[in-house]
Formats: structure tokens, sequence, C-alpha cells
């Protein structure tokens, strides 16, 4: 039987390709302005990930309410991430859909990794479903299906093709840091950062890897390898209440809009 992201996305062990997913977004130049000139997120790191995936479980797991209320709550916050092109800036806005494919595509790419780490390669059936269904985080805002490439093999082109030339200028390299070494966190998030970091420097390209000043030496490589192995070894053995946790406890966060009582 094919597994798609209704069965794969609920997986807490995904929230280790966070910071990836982040410094790729943010190594898109356009994205990085936006980030750097609108967001606060380097203060409120935990706000900026619950959001994201929260809107992540709800496209595939929340009600019709809970989808509507979730595409309200980013779209509110798109809403002010534009600016237009001047002799200071080329300019950027968050409806943008080619921003927003990449923003996709940082997701799919970074949870495919991070599966097949913990599952091993997924077979066809099941990676072209998981395919399919990342698209849907995209559509539901503003990417138009067209965009989304046809197939895997058309993904892949256009992500080797991106990755190949994508370097971190230093808006990105600034709002980078801030998340990776913060200072006004909750000590239990800076207790846990430096594994963190070490999760994100090991799945990134090395370039991006260099440009965002992240160590890597190959005694780094050897240990992420073992970590890796070890996640692949104990991880699947958890109970599913706990691998899920994240995405129930994401879901019952999110306040629904109240609906106008019968006359």
């Amino acid at each position: 039987m094919a597994r798609g992201l209704a069965d794969l996305g609920a997986e807490g062990i995904l929230l280790a390709g966070a910071g990836r997913a982040i410094l790729l977004q943010l190594a898109d130049p356009a994205v990085g302005r936006g980030v750097a000139e609108h967001s606060t997120f380097t203060d409120r790191p935990i706000n900026r990930l619950k959001g994201t995936l929260t809107y992540v479980y709800a496209v595939v797991y929340g009600s019709d309410a809970q989808l509507q209320e979730v595409r309200r709550r980013v779209n509110r916050a798109h809403g002010p991430v534009r600016r237009a092109a001047d002799e200071k800036s080329p300019g950027y806005n968050a409806y943008n859909a080619d921003l927003q494919l990449w923003v996709t595509a940082t997701l799919y790419d970074t949870a495919l990794t991070v599966i097949e780490k913990i599952y091993g390669p997924l077979d066809d059936e099941s990676a072209d479903a998981m395919y399919r269904d990342y698209a849907k985080l995209g559509t539901a805002l503003q990417l138009p299906e067209r965009m989304w490439p046809h197939d895997r093999a058309a993904f892949r082109r256009y992500w080797d093709e991106r990755i190949s030339t994508l370097r971190a200028d230093e808006n990105a390299v600034r709002v980078g840091r801030g998340l990776l070494y913060p200072h006004r966190a909750a000590p239990w998030y800076r207790a846990i950062m430096p594994f963190a970091r070490f999760l994100t420097a090991g799945l990134l390209p090395h370039q991006l890897r260099q440009d965002f000043g992240l160590p890597w030496s190959g005694r780094h490589e050897r240990r992420f390898h073992l970590t890796m192995k070890t996640l692949a070894v104990v991880y699947p053995k958890l109970p599913q209440r706990l691998r899920h946790w994240f995405k129930n406890y994401c879901l019952n966060q999110l306040e629904t809009p109240r609906q106008p009582a019968n006359a």
C-alpha cells in the first residue's frame, strides 16, 4: 500500500529537519529579505516552527474549519510582507508564486530526506503519493497547480538547479544565525539547540553549511551517520502516540472561528 503524506506527515521525527527547511528558505534572496525586514521569528522561534507545522498538519489532517482558519492566519501574516523594487532593494512579495513554490519544495525535500534516513528509501508508489500530497501545501495558498513540477524527476531537476547556485546572503545569515544561536528563547530551547544545530548542519548542502558558519569535519560526519543509524533503529519502535504527539498538540491548539448562533 502506498504511503503518502497522510501516513508520513504526522511523524515527529520530521522536526529534525525543521532547521534545514528554514535555512533553505532563507537562502532564497527574496525570502531572506522579506523575513529580515518583517519577521521577529528569531525572538520567537518556537512560534515560527509551530505555525509552519500547524499549517502542514491542518492541510493534511484538519477539518475544513481548521484549514480555513490556518489559511487565514498564514495569509494575514503574509499580507504585510511585500516591498516594491527601489534603489535599495529588488523588492519581494510573500504572495509570489515562485517563492511559494520554493518554500513548498524545501518542506517536501526535507521531509523526504528525513523519512528516508529513518525508514529507508520509499518504494515508487509511496514516493509518488508523498510527492503528489506535498503539492497541496502550496496550492492550498496561492501556488498554481501547474507550477508544481509534474513528477519526481521534474522536481529533482528543479531542485538540483536551484541548489547548485543557492548561497545565503547577509540577510539570510543574520536571520539564520539568530535562529541557530538564540539569546532570548526559553532555557529549555537553548539547551536543545546544540543538537538541533548539529542535525541541521548534517542535513544541509555543503555550501549552505559554510555560509551559515556551521562547523563540520570528518568527525562530525561520522557522528552524524551514527546518530541517523541509531534513530533509524529506535524511533520506529516508539508508540504511535509519542511519534504523533506534536501533530495532535498543534491541531488541538488550533482555534477555529466560532459559528454564529442560530437566530
